[in-house]
């Protein structure tokens, strides 16, 4: 089974862009605005003035803003995806597999993620009434970490690392709710303690389907 933490930074366009590198431009130029103002917040003008571009260079490569948003998302999340994947090959067993969404987002991590925070959150929860197109793109971005995660549960179970009982959807949903909670905890208060705090509760989760 091919892990969906590849690097998938893939671009559905209804029109043939004017220039790919101009378009890879806007899109990496942006992402930490989109990611820490919003979607809806970040305004033209903020992306004409981080690209230098004019208004015509940027709906030349794309249809609106909307669509630069739902790009942005896939780059930021592609990205965010790179990194895990890469700190999961390195681990050697499952149950170290598992921790490391634990600690690739505590507060003394030194991952490159982009500027603004957790993309996964950032969207999930701006866009849930509102962006119907990147709610979609949400939703199927926690399905693959689900998948990842469920992955890793099974063949802990089988390599006998993880009790024979554990529910792997079950865990899946709680890790995930764990990590994203514990952002949103450390960001909002702006307490950083707190973050990582409560991701502890991931590396307790963990310990607890362990067999030693």
């Amino acid at each position: 089974m091919e892990s969906p933490y590849t690097d998938r930074y893939i671009c559905i366009m209804k029109f043939t862009p004017r220039s790919e590198e101009t378009r890879r431009f806007i899109i990496e130029t942006t992402a930490g605005i989109f990611n820490t103002k919003g979607y809806a917040g970040t305004s033209l003008s903020d992306l004409t003035e981080a690209t230098k571009l004019t208004k015509g260079s940027i709906y030349g490569n794309f249809e609106n803003k909307e669509e630069v948003a739902l790009a942005v998302f896939d780059y930021t999340i592609a990205h965010r995806d790179k990194i895990i994947a890469q700190l999961i090959n390195k681990a050697d067993t499952n149950k170290e597999k598992l921790l490391v969404f634990a600690t690739a987002f505590c507060s003394t991590a030194k991952q490159p993620f982009i500027e603004g925070g957790c993309p996964l959150l950032n969207a999930g929860t701006e866009s849930d009434d509102t962006f119907e197109p990147l709610r979609k793109k949400v939703a199927k971005a926690i399905s693959d970490m689900k998948k990842e995660i469920e992955t890793i549960i099974h063949n802990g179970i089988a390599a006998k690392e993880f009790k024979k009982d554990t529910n792997p959807e079950k865990t899946a949903l709680t890790i995930i709710a764990l990590v994203e909670g514990s952002i949103l905890l450390g960001k909002t208060m702006n307490k950083p303690a707190y973050l990582d705090t409560a991701l502890e509760g991931v590396k307790d989760l963990v310990n607890a389907i362990s067999v030693t």
